[in-house]
């Protein structure tokens, strides 16, 4: 009697844990499916074009993905300057990050868009996209560890110093100019005369206001974000370099994402593009405005002057860059 009643009690114990063991597993994965957070950084200041596009993204792709996983936006480098970035994103220790001129770490062919005035506009620039980023620069990133998810932009890039106004590439001669990462940007101010210096983009605004550098070159949305004209006394309207933005992931990192939320991803970033462009174009004129309205002495360049003085940076990195000169050719031909 008291062996049967045994056995029914241990069955009956055993049954309630295999229940409880089944009921713990299943919240345990619905709990793991919900805590995917993928996480994005980017270097950009709070009404920076870098700022709208993630959180744009980020919006559109939570609303799609509901509780398999949450992108979460980080700026401001919360995450590190671009390069420190790039290497998290190898290293797994972030998802998603929004890479642009600091791409040529990677690859010299993404110093393709380190040339002057290649891009004519937005227009060029997707056909470019379409042309020469996925079939040629992507493949490389590949080959580095990371994955481009979508391209973005970074936008136009003007001149500003506290020196002088900068009309034709002889102006530029002995200043101290900050520019990003990435050996072409400064072999192609070298040969304008200047003196460049890769720095951090956190640490640029300081630089700028302690006299460590005389002026920068960076688009409208991240000069006016980061109050960079509030310690620049002149804005040269150059756009000497039109830089897009990688939305870029570490392809270990990505590949272990599940299959819909990869392409949740994807699919979001690719029609965010619209957005942006839209943003970008809309700002380039708003903020000049605003700007202009601050104090700073902007000025007009000589356009042709900058182009003649560009031909030994396209010489050096059709020549030195094994498949650039087919890129710089097929660029030119998608005009």
């Amino acid at each position: 009697m008291l062996e049967s009643t045994f056995k029914k009690i241990s069955r009956g114990t055993l049954v309630a844990s295999l229940v409880a063991l089944g009921l713990g597993l299943a919240i345990s994965t619905a709990v793991r499916a919900q805590a995917i957070e993928i996480k994005l950084g980017h270097v950009g200041a709070p009404g920076s074009l870098f700022a709208a596009s993630s959180e744009e993204f980020a919006k559109r792709a939570n609303a799609k993905l509901g509780a398999k996983a949450k992108v979460v936006v980080f700026g401001s480098s919360q995450l590190g300057g671009d390069s420190e970035m790039v290497q998290k994103l190898k290293l797994g220790t972030i998802d998603l990050a929004l890479p642009s001129s600091v791409m040529t770490s990677q690859s010299d062919l993404f110093g393709v868009f380190e040339l002057p005035y290649l891009v004519q506009d937005r227009a060029h620039m997707q056909r470019i996209e379409k042309e020469i980023v996925w079939p040629f620069l992507a493949p490389e990133a590949e080959k580095k560890g990371l994955k481009i998810v979508a391209v973005w932009e970074n936008g136009y890039r003007h001149l500003t110093n506290n020196k002088r106004p900068i009309k034709v590439p002889a102006d530029l001669k002995g200043i101290k100019l900050r520019v990003p990462e990435g050996k072409w940007r400064v072999r192609m101010f070298q040969d304008y005369g200047a003196n460049p210096s890769p720095m951090k983009f956190s640490e640029l605004f300081t630089a700028l206001q302690t006299g460590v550098m005389d002026g920068q070159e960076n688009p409208f949305t991240q000069i006016y974000s980061s109050k960079l004209h509030e310690v620049q006394k002149f804005i040269s309207l150059s756009g000497h370099v039109y830089t897009p933005a990688y939305l870029t992931a570490g392809s270990k990192k990505w590949a272990t994402l599940p299959a819909d939320v990869r392409k949740i991803l994807e699919d979001t970033a690719k029609e965010t593009q619209a957005f942006v462009y839209q943003v970008a174009e809309k700002e380039d004129k708003e903020l000049l405005d605003k700007i202009r309205a601050t104090g700073a002495q902007v000025n007009e360049v000589d356009k042709r002057a900058f182009v003649a003085a560009s031909k030994e940076i396209y010489s050096d990195f059709g020549k030195e860059v094994k498949g650039a000169q087919a890129l710089i050719d097929k660029a030119n031909s998608l005009r």
